[in-house]
């Protein structure tokens, strides 16, 4: 993962990369090749696709086994954070369970933008979640951005963060019901008319909402829309869906990787480690 060598990079500290195949029944098999790790080990990792997460596991027993003074779990995109909750008998606490098997071999968990910060409360052990909206501001700050877009008003608070520290204007959008097969998009208060707009999300998986969110900001004014989000999932081809769409450019953080991944979060990542091997948090 780039992202793991961008912050062995930025932490000044080796760069080991574990060595995964698959065995021919499909089984992970995963080897680190050092003699030892007689040091503060951290481990950068997904867990997702499942595999991922299969990884992660064998890879904590790894370190430990080769004498891992302490381990950091470094989760830059949480899979499973969104099954949180318990819809109907029968379902299992999804995000509770991949909580509990991770912090048997962990000393500390840092994860990004993740769906819902609570989720972190199950782990036994120090936790942090780190927000990227800060480096997103960051990179579109000379981008000629006019105005601040959230989908709806449940990221609202993203836009605001980004908004805020580019210095601009921010709003979300509204949805309207006018029938039962009709829904008006539009901006809460803000009039977009002859503007540059940035559409901010945690995570693009389809991009549906973020195409027809899009096309609502063309037909109000906008004369550009920009798309940036934390995790790029982008799930059945939804990279190509955006080609021929309203959508100018979409981009994401390097929490996944993907060809628009080019928003590093390794800066704030690696001040989050730093902290907590000084004992901030």
């Amino acid at each position: 993962m780039d992202l793991a060598k961008e912050l062995a990079s930025a932490l000044n500290c080796n760069f080991i990369p574990a060595l995964t195949t698959a065995f021919p029944d499909g089984e992970c098999y995963t080897r680190i090749d050092v003699e030892k790790l007689d040091d503060d080990v951290i481990i950068v990792q997904n867990t997702f696709p499942d595999s991922k997460f299969i990884e992660m596991l064998l890879l904590q027993d790894a370190v430990k086994k080769l004498g891992a003074k302490s381990i950091t779990l470094v989760i830059p995109y949480f899979g499973y954070a969104r099954q949180d909750r318990v819809f109907k008998p029968g379902e299992p606490e999804s995000a509770k369970i991949m909580c509990r098997h991770l912090d048997l071999d962990c000393d500390r968990v840092i994860t990004v933008d993740l769906h819902k910060e609570a989720t972190l409360d199950n782990f036994t052990h120090a936790h942090k979640d780190v927000k990227a909206a800060p480096v997103i501001a960051e990179y579109f700050k000379t981008k000629g951005i006019d105005m601040v877009i959230s989908p709806d008003i449940g990221a609202a608070g993203r836009a605001k963060i980004v908004g805020d520290c580019m210095g601009l204007p921010y709003d979300h959008l509204e949805k309207t019901r006018l029938s039962g097969t009709e829904v008006r998009i539009k901006p809460a208060t803000a009039d977009v008319n002859g503007k540059s707009v940035l559409i901010v999300d945690d995570m693009i998986s389809t991009g549906g909402t973020i195409i027809a969110a899009t096309a609502a900001l063309k037909e109000a004014g906008a004369v550009k829309v920009t798309v940036a989000c934390t995790h790029g999932v982008f799930v059945n081809n939804a990279l190509e869906r955006f080609n021929g769409s309203p959508v100018d450019s979409v981009l994401c953080c390097n929490t996944l990787s993907n060809a628009v991944s080019l928003i590093s979060v390794a800066g704030i990542v690696a001040d989050a480690i730093k902290d907590a091997l000084a004992g901030k948090w």
